[in-house]
């Protein structure tokens, strides 16, 4: 196996295009699995992690946070394949060493794709590009925290920013807000403002909490389950498994999102005959090819449904007392869906009225529904909206602490929920913070800091001095990337915590660090106490400890914990009321600090040893209980809205590729997709090409146009992207982010949760001119 980096970078040119899947996984995603981790990390390298991750005693996976099982036996291998890529890209032993960095300018740097850079390998070693430098170079840790320390101490605490991705385990987070708020400031927007921020908008105020109420079993024993907006297949691989093992105990599967996804279909479980010699396992029993941004309609459509179902056998569909006992709002929500406009829904959805009615009456006869969301509901103007509609369906029947119900928001990278509930969040609460200060001995800030979208806006009007990413790739993960890179650009230090070179390194700030880190699989033992582990927080609010065991590929590398408490002790001092240094030193102090601040977390360091961890509380599912100012759940009325483009244009939604994992990209072959050797794609339907006149193959170059609210009209423009005919929802058309970035204005976004609106883009296409001829 060839472990050297690539030399050559991406080709658009050499794009290929094959007829999508029809099923996922399989004994091939188990040869690519592995082909990948040897080609990165050779054989027992990869052998040794494969073996060890979401195992007891083993590491957390690097890549999503679906559960592990807390009650049955785990299968030998409890990885994806993307899981297992993930694996590689951290394992692997090709390296970026200061050589690398000499080699390469910035100027070269700056023309290579995320691809490339990412394949580089594991940064060995502290770098810094200072102003008028053309590469990075080699700095000592020691210089580099005094040198972050050197700019905090020259502005002020509400010009720094602290971004967190969700990779970030626990006591990382804990430590990371810590500083922020020891120095002065809430600015610590994170990746979950961009994904599932719609998702505790919509939960919070309703049912009382911001997480999902369902447990792993719960979907094994479900009547009927609701995959909505999400490609399981590619981002959460062993869901698959989940939803077949429902089917298998006779609950039913409805897919409703605007690409047939094969993971949607059919499942080859490689852990099982069937799936290896067999046909697989079909998922979907009902699959609603829905446009993009008309699930409102949607759910409100079989909101009205279910009660007409209600007043015509009475008792059967309504779970009357628990409404009675635990809600409010319901006259006023029966009142609002007590009449529907089928026209409009029909127009909306893209679905026919007999498509809605078959969905109604899959509910109807469901008395234990969990209802599954991702992106697809979360990056669009009306999200949070859409989703209090979710659980308008899910009181309605009473699918809260019951067996086989409740809410699902399927969370992306691995500890995102971990970290906010470790405090990662730019607007905590005051018992929260209250907690804090008498644990430390600090008076932490009141203000709101900024969340991403506002840290945009601050970069790009030169209100940031000092921008520190801890993991995360914030240039391509946000939206209109030309003003976001050309914001940081400006900034005077940015400082990021990194395992692989990305995007952010090359559009850095006017001074600059990259501080490379252990991963998930690496060994951290270079402590007084010994080896060290972490945890994490996965989508069912499971707490559990991750020990990487391999050998880091530098002696130079540090740990999250270690940078985070260095810069803290070199920016505040070694008198400070923290004990920065100690906490380090022993994580036990860390979580022990942790029990005595978060609810839940009690006895934390005796609980998270233990062999499956510890569940935190969860009051609608653990007690039917609601924790909103009224004590009781909320039904919501919202009028309907739904996206719509003008003649001409089609409504553009971004995707993963099934070789990518959020920015970071593994490979240039979307399968399932049967889409390869290019990322630079706009999937459009074969009528609408036709329509707009183009066809198959076309280069193009996209624009897209948003109205401000002072009513302006502003364009986007995005070059040379090939159209593919493509089997998605008639008037949608989907491109891989963060290639398509650039086409989302900073101000489209989700309103309340102010989540960008990844997923609600107008777009035009004019063809493309090739330049150089």
């Amino acid at each position: 196996m060839n472990r050297k980096p690539p030399q050559q970078d991406v080709n658009e040119d050499d794009l290929k295009i094959h007829d999508p899947k029809s099923s996922a996984a399989g004994l091939t995603a188990v040869a690519v699995a592995l082909e990948r981790g040897y080609s990165q990390a050779g054989v027992g390298r990869t052998a040794r992690s494969l073996l060890r991750v979401n195992q007891h005693g083993g590491f957390d996976c690097p890549g999503c946070a679906w559960p592990e099982s807390i009650t049955g036996r785990r299968k030998p291998a409890e990885f994806c394949e993307n899981g297992a890529k993930a694996i590689a890209e951290e394992n692997t032993t090709r390296e970026v060493t200061p050589a690398f960095w000499a080699e390469h300018s910035i100027a070269d740097l700056a023309e290579k794709t995320q691809y490339w850079l990412g394949n580089q390998g594991r940064i060995t070693e502290p770098v810094v590009i200072r102003p008028g430098d053309t590469h990075y170079s080699a700095i000592s840790w020691q210089d580099a925290f005094d040198l972050v320390a050197e700019h905090i101490q020259a502005t002020t605490p509400d010009r720094c920013v602290f971004y967190t991705s969700g990779r970030t385990a626990n006591e990382t987070a804990f430590l990371y807000q810590l500083f922020a708020r020891s120095l002065g400031t809430n600015n610590l927007p994170d990746c979950s403002n961009m994904c599932h921020e719609s998702s505790g908008s919509a939960l919070n105020p309703t049912i009382g909490i911001g997480k999902g109420t369902v447990s792993l079993e719960d979907i094994h024993h479900a009547e009927l389950v609701l995959v909505v907006g999400q490609n399981p297949g590619t981002n959460h691989p062993r869901m698959l498994s989940a939803l077949s093992d429902c089917r298998d105990n006779g609950g039913r599967v409805m897919a409703i999102n605007p690409l047939p996804e094969a993971g949607l279909m059919n499942f080859r479980d490689p852990q099982a005959v069937s799936g290896v010699l067999g046909a697989g396992s079909t998922i979907a029993d009902s699959f609603l090819q829905i446009k993009v941004g008309g699930d409102l309609a949607l759910f409100q459509a079989l909101g009205h449904l279910l009660l007409q179902a209600e007043e015509e056998n009475p008792g059967t569909v309504v779970d009357h007392s628990f409404i009675a006992e635990q809600t409010q709002g319901f006259a006023a929500y029966r009142e609002a869906r007590s009449t529907l406009n089928w026209e409009l829904t029909e127009r909306a959805t893209g679905l026919t009225q007999g498509q809605i009615r078959d969905a109604a009456q899959m509910l109807a006869s469901s008395k234990a529904t969990t209802i599954c969301w991702a992106l697809g509901l979360t990056q669009q103007p009306h999200s949070v909206d859409t989703l209090r509609e979710i659980v308008n369906l899910l009181l309605l029947q009473g699918n809260f602490g019951k067996h086989g119900a409740g809410a699902c928001p399927v969370r992306g990278h691995s500890n995102v929920q971990g970290d906010r509930t470790m405090g990662i969040w730019e607007k905590p609460s005051e018992k929260f913070l209250a907690s804090l200060d008498l644990e430390f001995g600090i008076t932490s800030p009141r203000a709101h800091g900024h969340d991403s979208v506002e840290t945009q806006t601050a970069l790009e009007r030169g209100e940031v001095d000092v921008f520190v990413s801890m993991g995360g790739n914030f240039a391509s993960a946000g939206s209109d990337s030309g003003p976001l890179e050309a914001g940081l650009q400006r900034t005077g230090l940015t400082v990021h915590i990194s395992t692989k070179p990305n995007r952010s390194h090359v559009v850095h700030g006017v001074t600059s660090l990259i501080l490379p880190t252990l991963g998930r699989t690496d060994t951290d033992d270079k402590h007084p106490t010994g080896k060290q582990f972490l945890s994490v927080e996965d989508s069912m609010s499971v707490i559990k400890s991750t020990q990487g065991r391999l050998t880091p590929v530098s002696d130079h590398l540090l740990s999250e914990p270690v940078i985070v408490a260095r810069m803290a002790e070199a920016t505040l001092g070694a008198d400070h009321a923290v004990p920065w240094r100690e906490l380090a030193e022993d994580y036990d102090r860390i979580r022990d600090s942790v029990s005595r601040v978060v609810p839940g977390f009690a006895d934390f360091n005796t609980r998270v040893r233990t062999k499956n961890g510890f569940v935190l509380p969860n009051p609608p599912r653990d007690k039917r209980s609601f924790a909103t100012e009224s004590g009781k759940a909320h039904f919501s009325v919202r009028p309907l809205e739904f996206l719509e483009a003008p003649p001409g244009h089609l409504i553009l939604q971004t995707v993963r590729s099934h070789d990518q994992y959020n920015t970071t990209i593994y490979g240039l072959d979307d399968r399932y997709r049967g889409v390869s050797q290019g990322r630079r794609v706009i999937l459009v339907h074969p009528d609408d090409l036709s329509e707009l006149g183009f066809g198959d193959r076309d280069l193009v170059d996209v624009i897209s146009s948003f109205r401000g609210s002072d009513g302006t009209l502003t364009e986007r423009r995005a070059d040379r992207f090939a159209l593919v005919s493509y089997p998605t929802a008639k008037g949608c058309a989907a491109a891989y982010f963060p290639e398509a970035n650039a086409l989302v204005h900073r101000e489209l976004v989700a309103r309340e949760s102010n989540t960008p609106g990844f997923k609600a883009m107008t777009i035009r296409f004019v063809p493309h001119l090739d330049k150089e001829n």
